[in-house]
């Protein structure tokens, strides 16, 4: 198992998690590099972190926001790790412990659901505007606004009607456009 194979298992687990938005090894200010992110409703984060071995395990508990977790990331935070590598009593408090256990991901503990501070919020925020400047630059010559004005531009061009498959604004299935999604965590 590779760590880059871990790191695709754990965002399917987030999507099947319920996380409508899910990011890999994207780095942010704070210098937090989260092997997967996902985001549920209400702003609700969680964190995956994936580790291939023992020695991994032990050299993350040393960076700075495992030693001030106030400061770090993630509403839930998890590790996940082939079965049998990792121990429940391991864990850092409040997190928990996802295995690979041959195709599925299984929770064998799971995380307090309150684990994120005032300042994990903003790193999160960081993270969340320097992804979508990321994909800015990688657009242009649009902005990100007319990017995501695209399907207007799809009617006008095909006399009026959207593409077969393809939906109206009102009728996406985006979580966090409900005035739910901002209910708190």
């Amino acid at each position: 198992m590779t760590h880059e194979k871990l790191v695709a298992r754990a965002v399917a687990w987030l999507r099947g998690y319920g996380c409508g938005i899910v990011l890999s090894e994207q780095s942010c200010a704070s210098g937090e590099t989260p092997d997967a992110i996902g985001w549920k409703r209400g702003c609700h984060s969680v964190i995956v972190e994936c580790k291939i071995s023992r020695a991994d395990f032990l050299i993350d508990q040393a960076k700075p926001f495992r030693r001030h977790p106030e400061k770090a990331m993630g509403c839930e935070r998890f590790y996940l790790s082939p079965a049998g590598l990792l121990r429940p009593q391991e864990m850092p408090a409040d997190w928990g412990l996802l295995e690979l256990r041959g195709r599925s991901v299984e929770m064998v503990c799971p995380s307090s659901k309150k684990l994120r501070g005032a300042a994990g919020f903003r790193h999160e925020m960081n993270l969340l505007l320097a992804s979508l400047r990321r994909v800015e630059v990688r657009i242009e010559p649009q902005s990100i606004t007319d990017f995501l004005k695209w399907k207007n531009r799809m009617a006008e061009y095909n006399q009026g009607s959207l593409p077969e498959g393809i939906l109206e604004a009102g009728e996406e299935l985006n979580g966090f456009l409900s005035a739910e999604a901002m209910e708190g965590d």
